[in-house]
């Protein structure tokens, strides 16, 4: 259904170019089943609403801190590589989790393997572990999944 709104929207509601969308909004379809299997994880849409809050909460907290390093005449900035254990198990979760990581100011992951996050980070005081593992269990909640001990 939701390959259909889209097509609809963007045709425009005219109905001269349905014969290209079904098969359009079959290959979507079939691509999407294929990558996205359903069942493969549940979604909770309260676990969605704290992840929101925490990460526009977090992306403050990081903008003001970043905004007042750029403007201080004499930044003290000690820049460093933090290596994170990651506890969420690979897949979506992981992905939500690096992108999350690099939308927020100050940081950008620069590696990832099965076990570990690389996160470059401005200044090492940063809290960047307790970050990692507060949006974590956000994702976690979200997702419904469950957490691997650290």
């Amino acid at each position: 259904m939701f390959f259909i709104v889209v097509w609809w929207i963007l045709i425009q509601g005219k109905t001269d170019s349905w014969f290209v969308g079904l098969i359009s909004i079959s290959l979507a379809l079939v691509t999407s089943l294929i990558l996205l299997p359903p069942n493969q994880f549940k979604f909770s849409f309260s676990g969605f609403a704290l992840f929101l809050i925490n990460f526009f909460g977090l992306s403050l907290k990081g903008g003001i801190a970043v905004a007042w390093m750029a403007i201080r005449l004499n930044p003290d900035l000690h820049p460093n590589i933090h290596i994170i254990t990651l506890r969420l198990p690979e897949g979506v979760g992981r992905v939500i989790l690096i992108n999350t990581l690099n939308l927020m100011p100050g940081s950008l992951t620069v590696d990832l393997t099965s076990s570990s996050v690389y996160i470059h980070v401005l200044d090492e005081r940063q809290s960047i572990e307790t970050d990692v593992r507060g949006i974590e269990e956000k994702i976690a909640h979200m997702l419904r999944l469950e957490l691997k001990n650290s």
